[in-house]
């Protein structure tokens, strides 16, 4: 499993879609290797998302170049959707490979966490399996609660909640710090405003890929 979140950070409303729409590239482009790509959180942005956390799933030889050639910024190229005749053209938005923290690496105790499993459910009330491999997370300073059902190994659920926590303790302290509803769902990666930088380039309303 390789976790990737794309985030708009403080950009304006053009990299709130630039989020949305690489991340269906992102699962297109999973799906040519081989591979499986999942948005398991996002954080809307209206319009757009501010950030989107996906899942890489499938042969760590395919997953591992994938995710490293996304790493970075990566620029949108289209004329502005939201602002017809507005002269900037790229857009830009961060990607970053989230690792599942460990509890001591979040500055948390365990005795602050409250765990609780349950059999996760399929459409129509369908068991997923048939073993108790999801899991919800209580973290009680914060009062954030993380369900994590989308794995069918109750390991692989426990180290993707770690992960979302972690992503929104992050977020509700750099809300506090810059006291900005946009900043609660910001990256501490800070979005490159410099088309040198990118690893990755895309054009027009339909994302083409032009590097």
């Amino acid at each position: 499993m390789v976790l990737l979140q794309l985030s708009a950070g403080r950009g304006p409303g053009e990299c709130r879609l630039g989020v949305a729409g690489l991340c269906d590239v992102l699962v297109r482009e999973a799906a040519a290797s081989g591979l499986s790509a999942t948005v398991v959180e996002t954080a809307p942005g209206r319009p757009g998302l501010l950030s989107a956390l996906v899942r890489l799933d499938g042969d760590a030889e395919r997953a591992e170049p994938l995710a490293r050639s996304w790493e970075g910024t990566v620029r949108w190229t289209c004329p502005s959707p939201l602002r017809p005749g507005h002269g900037r053209k790229n857009w830009f938005v961060s990607v970053a490979r989230v690792v599942p923290p460990r509890i001591e690496d979040l500055g948390i105790r365990e005795a602050d966490l409250r765990w609780e499993t349950f059999r996760a459910s399929g459409a129509g009330g369908q068991h997923v399996n048939t073993t108790d491999s999801a899991v919800r997370l209580h973290h009680r300073p914060s009062g954030l609660a993380i369900t994590c059902d989308t794995e069918r190994s109750q390991h692989r659920n426990r180290a993707l909640a770690l992960a979302r926590l972690g992503l929104a303790l992050r977020a509700r302290a750099e809300a506090r710090a810059q006291d900005s509803v946009q900043a609660r769902w910001a990256l501490t990666v800070a979005v490159a405003d410099r088309g040198g930088s990118a690893v990755r380039a895309y054009a027009g309303p339909d994302f083409a890929r032009v590097r």
